[in-house]
């Protein structure tokens, strides 16, 4: 089960799908885009439109299967059929690119966040100014 905290539903066709950053994602994107740094500028480098939506396929689908790989670790017996990216363009409109774009941000955030904890001195260790 993928904690809703770290994913993002978005609706492809008629289906909701969650968004998730694996492990195994953040590698893929490392792969193509040099890390997830690199993959900010490359959506801001004034690449045509039909690049750019090719780039927000390739990443929704990408992501979009990280939920289905991970039902289908859970549910041997349910299995869902992944994504491929000639579904996506097939079942999207070119409008929904600013929203999948905001959901991809959304995701990589959830997906890079760090949670710190910070414990209460008992003072013992800290020095005067």
């Amino acid at each position: 089960m993928i904690d809703d905290n770290r994913a993002t539903e978005i609706t492809i066709g008629q289906e909701k799908y969650k968004l998730f950053l694996s492990t195994k994602a953040f590698m893929e994107i490392s792969k193509r885009y040099g890390g997830i740094e690199q993959l900010g500028e490359n959506f801001l480098s004034g690449k045509s439109i039909e690049e750019t939506l090719s780039e927000v396929v390739w990443l929704v689908t990408l992501l979009a299967n990280q939920s289905i790989i991970i039902h289908n670790l859970q549910h041997p017996n349910d299995k869902k059929e992944l994504l491929t990216e000639g579904f996506v363009e097939a079942v999207t409109e070119p409008f929904e690119l600013s929203y999948y774009k905001n959901a991809l941000l959304a995701t990589m955030t959830k997906g890079t966040k760090r949670e710190v904890i910070s414990e209460i001195s008992d003072g013992k260790n800290l020095q005067g100014a």
